[in-house]
């Protein structure tokens, strides 16, 4: 990224460096004791997209194809009810045609957390994460650092309740911030989501979420809320499919509208999913469709979404 404060860019490095080392340090005196369990994991995939969208005229037509390579190793220590878990994921994107934003970008996450279950029908999970080169819904290069908690309270195998609380410190790639640095942005995000189980893989979800984020520099503040629907459903032991829905209403104090009003957008995005899992493979493909509104008649557009990836877990 450009135009980052060092400063910050060591504080973040120190961070994931010190988690990484607290848990190397850990590990063999855990791993020890003949109640826990190292298991580490790896996973590669490839995947492919296709996009257009138009405005209600069909004047502006944009398309944006692409494809991505994705790697993910990392490592989990687990007795009964204790979980520590520490990962790494690398995300690097092409984009060809006439797409929008940037042609090419690699995303880097790096995360650490432990989950500890309080009888049978509790759990509270503490993760930290930080993300080099994110693509976030108000600015296309994007550094954070997170910090959230999830309680999940499941009763009985049926039902399951989910709430997570994150906080999220962000860094922008610009020169807006004070002295030419780059403009920075913070703030919460709520998340629960309920899902019923009908049987193995087959699932109702019901997912809410409310986020903003501040920041001195107007163009990157804005509040989100949305909330969505699926149904997870199997075909065989191997294939499930997956309908969905999802609205989103997102508002950029900063940014106006011709009506000198701040912009108001509202997504509502039907989609559909196929998982073939045989044995250690991963193979998806998604289709959607996002019909976009807005007070900004630039920002009024519908289209479809197409993907298909390949992975392999190890």
């Amino acid at each position: 990224m450009q135009g980052k404060s060092p400063f910050r860019a060591v504080l973040r490095l120190a961070a994931v460096a010190l988690t990484m080392l607290g848990a190397g340090l850990s590990v063999p005196a855990a791993a020890q004791d003949d109640d826990w369990e190292l298991d580490p994991f790896a996973r590669v995939e490839a995947g492919v997209v296709t996009s257009e969208s138009s405005d209600r005229e069909d004047e502006l037509i944009i398309v944006g194809d692409g494809g991505y390579l994705r790697g993910q190793v990392g490592v989990e220590l687990k007795d009964e009810r204790t979980t520590f878990r520490l990962e790494a994921d690398r995300i690097q994107v092409e984009r060809f045609g006439n797409a929008t934003g940037r042609e090419r970008y690699d995303r880097d996450r790096f995360t650490a957390s432990v989950e500890q279950e309080f009888g049978d029908d509790w759990a509270v999970r503490l993760q930290g994460r930080v993300y080099d080169d994110l693509v976030s819904v108000e600015s296309p290069d994007t550094d954070e650092v997170q910090a959230s908690v999830r309680i999940e309270y499941q009763p009985v195998l049926e039902h399951r309740v989910r709430a997570t609380v994150t906080w999220r410190d962000r860094e922008y790639a610009d020169t807006a911030g004070p002295g030419g640095t780059a403009s920075e942005g913070e703030g919460l995000r709520v998340d629960v989501d309920y899902r019923h189980r009908i049987g193995r893989y087959h699932y109702v979800n019901v997912d809410l979420r409310a986020e903003e984020i501040d920041s001195d520099n107007p163009d990157r503040a804005y509040t989100r809320e949305s909330a969505s629907l699926s149904y997870t459903h199997p075909i065989t032991d191997d294939l499930r499919v997956r309908p969905a829905i999802e609205v989103r209403h997102t508002e950029f104090e900063g940014r106006m509208a011709p009506g000198g009003t701040p912009r108001d957008d509202t997504q509502f995005v039907p989609e559909v999913e196929f998982l073939w899992w045989p044995g250690d493979w991963r193979i998806e493909a998604e289709a959607k469709y996002i019909v976009s509104t807005s007070n900004d008649p630039l920002r009024e557009r519908e289209g479809y979404r197409l993907s298909l990836s390949l992975a392999h877990v190890f």
